[in-house]
Formats: C-alpha cells, sequence, structure tokens
C-alpha cells in the first residue's frame, strides 16, 4: 500500500511542474508598439554607428597643378617683368600627408569634427626654358637667362613641412561608411628647403645644373584650404595667405594649388 501511496505522490508532483512550465507568459506591449523591457536591435545598431569615433579625410598621398595668382612687378623694370610666369601643367606639387589626428565634435553622431596632422610638399614651378634666378647683394630676386641648348629646362622647386587644421562636414550616403564631404580649414608650413635647376644637354648627355638658396623666400607660410570628396574622388585646392617671397625682395605672388588624391592612408 505504501507504494502505491508513494507512486500516486510523484505523479502528482511531475504533473505540477509540467503545469509551471506551460503556463503561458504574458508580455506587456508598450503605446509605442515595441515590447516592454525588451532591446530593439536596430535602435541598438544605430546608436552604435552615431557613436563611432570620427574619422578625416586628409591623410594620403595627393598630387596637383601649381600657380601664382595676385602677381606684381611693379617693382621691376619692364625688362624683367613677368620672370615668374609658369606652365602651370608643368607645375607640380607632390603632398604626402603622413599622418592625421580627428576629433568630432558632436555628442550624439559622429559627421563633424576636426583634423590635424602633419604631411610633406613638394612643389615645382616651370619657368620659361632660359630663364632662372638670382640674389643681388640686397637680397633681392632676379631673373637670370642661361641658355646651353634648345631643349633645355628651367624650374624652381620647394619642399615644406606641412601642419593642417580643419573642420570637415560628412553626409552619409545610402550607407553609414559611404559619405560625401567638405573640409576647410588653413594649413601652417615651414619651408625646408629650396632650389632653382636647370636641364640641358651637353655633347649628347643630360646635365642639370642646380642652385640651392632661400631666394629670400619666407620661411613660415599660411595656406587656406578647401577639400571635397567621395569614396575615390578627392579633389582640393589651396591658396597662400601671404606672398612667396619677403617683404620688397621679389615680386608679389600668391602661391595656389589644385589637385587630387592618389592613395589615402
Amino acid at each position: 500500500m505504501k507504494a502505491v501511496y508513494f507512486i500516486l505522490l510523484s505523479l502528482f508532483l511531475f504533473s505540477s511542474a509540467i503545469a509551471q512550465e506551460n503556463d503561458s507568459i504574458i508580455v506587456l506591449q508598450s503605446h509605442s508598439g515595441r515590447l516592454s523591457g525588451l532591446i530593439n536591435i536596430q535602435d541598438l545598431q544605430k546608436d552604435n554607428e552615431r557613436n563611432d569615433s570620427f574619422e578625416g579625410h586628409w591623410a594620403g598621398v595627393e598630387f596637383g597643378f601649381n600657380g601664382f595668382g595676385g602677381a606684381d612687378y611693379s617693382m621691376y623694370p619692364e625688362t624683367e617683368q613677368h620672370f615668374l610666369d609658369n606652365d602651370m601643367l608643368q607645375s607640380n606639387s607632390l603632398n604626402l600627408n603622413i599622418w592625421q589626428y580627428s576629433k568630432g565634435i558632436q555628442q550624439s553622431r559622429n559627421n563633424i569634427g576636426l583634423i590635424s596632422g602633419f604631411g610633406l610638399s613638394f612643389q615645382s614651378y616651370h619657368l620659361d626654358h632660359n630663364t632662372t634666378l638670382s640674389v643681388d647683394e640686397n637680397s633681392k630676386v632676379h631673373p637670370e637667362t642661361m641658355f646651353f641648348d634648345s631643349s633645355q629646362k628651367s624650374k624652381l622647386s620647394t619642399f615644406y613641412l606641412d601642419i593642417p587644421l580643419l573642420i570637415e562636414f560628412q553626409i552619409p550616403i545610402r550607407h553609414v561608411s559611404n559619405r560625401l564631404y567638405f573640409s576647410a580649414g588653413l594649413t601652417g608650413s615651414k619651408r625646408l628647403e629650396t632650389h632653382t635647376k636647370v636641364k640641358y644637354r651637353k655633347n649628347g648627355r643630360r646635365e642639370k645644373l642646380k642652385s640651392p638658396g632661400d631666394y629670400s623666400m619666407k620661411d613660415y607660410k599660411v595656406a587656406a584650404t578647401l577639400r571635397m570628396g567621395y569614396r575615390w574622388i578627392n579633389i582640393y585646392a589651396t591658396c597662400d595667405l601671404a606672398p612667396l617671397f619677403e617683404d620688397r625682395r621679389g615680386p608679389v605672388l600668391y602661391p595656389f594649388s589644385v589637385g587630387f588624391r592618389l592613395l589615402s592612408f
């Protein structure tokens, strides 16, 4: 008889456990239509996208074309006018924007931010074939005519260390990682080296005459820059805010450059 009672008691406890497991769970729904107390996965993904760190567009390799604007040769005689007129298609710049630092300035989004860093820029200006530069005893720059052969080339080259300070605006297109961007700001530069170079042929051999010097150029400069791009299309423009040469040591010229990015870091 005790065995029967034990079997009946076991069956009762087992059935009670099954009933508890099969009890229905009631979930309350909020007024917004979302399940109360549950996390909306899509909102979580959107929040993560908004909270991603801001990443600017400056580091990379750029190629451009150089020119001079606002030319004023009033301190030179007529025979020396426009001696720094250059061929833009053969006057090029190569920018190696080595490292950048990006900082978003929004609390809940990553569409606006500041950019800084450092890089190197090489700028050359293709001059008239027979014209190079010389400096007199008063450090004033003058044109100097040299002729070696009919196919010679002459250029002025400078080498700078650049530090930018930019603000950038980004607009996501179709996907959060595909962004149209616009940036503007200033680039401060320290001149590291300057030289002129004349290339020519002598007795069928290629020769070059390289003449290093400061040529009365300013050691430091500040340029305004505008940049924009989308995916693999990236273009830029820069213009110096002060003349290239020291006051009354050369013509008043404002270097500018326009170009595009070859490679992004």
